[in-house]
């Protein structure tokens, strides 16, 4: 059932942004659809939305009894969040632990190479551009934001790798890499937002030695691997194994 919302603010490839009853809140909904190879591949998957929905809340609320400052406020139906409105930083935040995708194919780094310390990179959100890598000099030349503002995106997104990998742990998990954004809200605080989800998420099946089978992410659809939502839906089950319902708006 759709949360009553007005207008549509804003589309992407995964989900809608409506405007709330609240000028500092908004209303998210998580589409079916997925995306790769920005957008040059394309397919609709049934529950796929509610699925990562669903994901998103859980994590978000575990991060947040944890201290980590994110938009969510509470879910508004199976699709639907509520979060707080923010002004998205146009700036992605990869997070890597272990080496895969396209740091193998640009650079000599092993396929599997664990990475100690944890890599973090920069890249520019604009999908005609391709999101590219962005060097400090280079985001320091685009005065995306100040200096405190990178190093307290920083400190955030490697404490969040580190309350994500323990959290996955528990649930035979590996979190391979992952993808944050982050957004200002009205009183200038930096938040975690956007959402964290197999789509945006590398996740391995500790239980499984296949190299393939064990792929629980996005992967199984740039791979043509099939069992999306099977994966997907795995990963959600094992978060409502170990988590409380997460809480819905009034």
């Amino acid at each position: 059932m759709k949360p009553k919302h007005g207008q549509l603010l804003y589309q992407g490839k995964a989900k809608r942004i409506f405007q709330s009853d609240f000028d500092d809140q908004v209303l998210v909904e998580f589409k079916n659809d997925a995306t790769a190879f920005n957008a040059l591949k394309h397919q609709e998957f049934e529950d796929k939305g509610r699925i990562n929905c669903q994901i998103s809340a859980h994590l978000f609320e575990m991060l947040e009894s944890q201290g980590v400052p994110n938009h969510y406020l509470s879910l508004a139906a199976d699709c639907w969040m509520v979060v707080e409105r923010v002004r998205i930083i146009p700036l992605e935040v990869v997070i890597r632990n272990i080496a895969t995708g396209s740091l193998c194919r640009e650079t000599p780094i092993k396929q599997g190479d664990e990475l100690l310390p944890p890599l973090l990179d920069f890249y520019y959100k604009d999908d005609q551009m391709g999101d590219p890598l962005l060097s400090e000099a280079r985001l320091e030349k685009l005065e995306l934001l100040s200096e405190k503002d990178r190093l307290e995106i920083e400190r955030i997104a490697f404490r969040v790798n580190l309350l994500l990998q323990s959290f996955f742990e528990k649930l035979d998990l590996t979190l391979v890499d992952f993808k944050l954004e982050f957004g200002i809200n009205n009183q200038g605080q930096i938040l975690l937002a956007d959402e964290i989800s197999p789509d945006t998420c590398r996740i391995w099946d500790k239980r499984i030695r296949d190299s393939k089978e064990r792929i629980l992410d996005k992967d199984r659809f740039r791979q043509d691997l099939g069992g999306v939502i099977n994966a997907y839906g795995e990963v959600l089950k094992r978060i409502q194994g170990v988590s409380s319902t997460p809480r819905i708006c009034s």
